[in-house]
């Protein structure tokens, strides 16, 4: 039988749902976002929160580092991203919350789950125990540090599917950032783009879009999103 090379091959339904941490699972990064602030103006780059978020959102520390001494000419501190770490760890325990309906979303999902986040493992440990989302993803949980290239490279996508033994083309990507959009992308993987968390803006769902990615903003609508895909 001769295959109609018109009509595209329908893609499988997703087997796994790979969920970003940050601004996906929990609502950290305007927290994140006014600590890096506060640490770059120390060491004299003046960023703003809001630029932070523009600029780093979805980037691992080490890449925001090589991007302000890109800029500056000059290096930080050794113990800059030590530090920002423990101040940031320090907020996450005063004021870090889950994503409004995050679990009852992960509940309601068949397939398999994952996390797959430009975070350090200690962090995105924290993030999760901190919510009581630790429960969902125990022994599932995949940092940037375990892959040569951080987001927007396909790298970490990659790694984690290949670590549930699921195929890129049944993988659905859960992302806040143009950053992991375009990872997912890269990756050949499907990819929703939440914009429901406290740091999206008015033009944020539009960015994703822009992207490729189709958009939500309520986490409890997730289950029947992924059933209609």
């Amino acid at each position: 039988m001769k295959i109609n090379p018109e009509v595209p091959h329908p893609r499988p339904r997703p087997a796994l749902v790979i969920f970003d941490c940050d601004g996906v699972l929990v609502d950290s990064e305007l927290i994140a976002s006014h600590v890096l602030a506060d640490a770059l103006s120390e060491a004299g780059y003046k960023c703003p929160p809001a630029d932070c978020l523009g600029r780093f959102l979805g980037r691992d520390m080490t890449m925001v580092v090589d991007m302000v001494e890109a800029e500056t000419g000059r290096r930080l501190a050794k113990d800059f991203l030590d530090s920002v770490q423990e101040r940031t760890f320090a907020a996450f325990r005063r004021a870090l919350k889950p994503v409004p309906g995050v679990h009852a979303a992960l509940a309601g999902l068949d397939q398999q789950i994952c996390v797959a986040s430009s975070g350090k493992p200690e962090k995105i440990a924290l993030s999760l125990a901190l919510t009581g989302l630790d429960r969902f993803f125990d022994g599932r949980v995949f940092s940037a540090s375990m892959v040569a290239r951080a987001k927007p490279a396909p790298d970490l996508f990659l790694h984690a599917a290949a670590a549930m033994a699921v195929a890129p083309d049944c993988c659905l990507v859960i992302e806040d950032s143009p950053a992991g959009i375009e990872a997912a992308r890269a990756a050949g993987m499907r990819v929703l783009g939440f914009a429901g968390a406290s740091h999206g803006g008015p033009d944020h769902a539009a960015g994703l879009r822009a992207l490729g990615a189709e958009t939500f903003a309520d986490m409890s609508l997730l289950p029947a999103l992924v059933e209609r895909i």
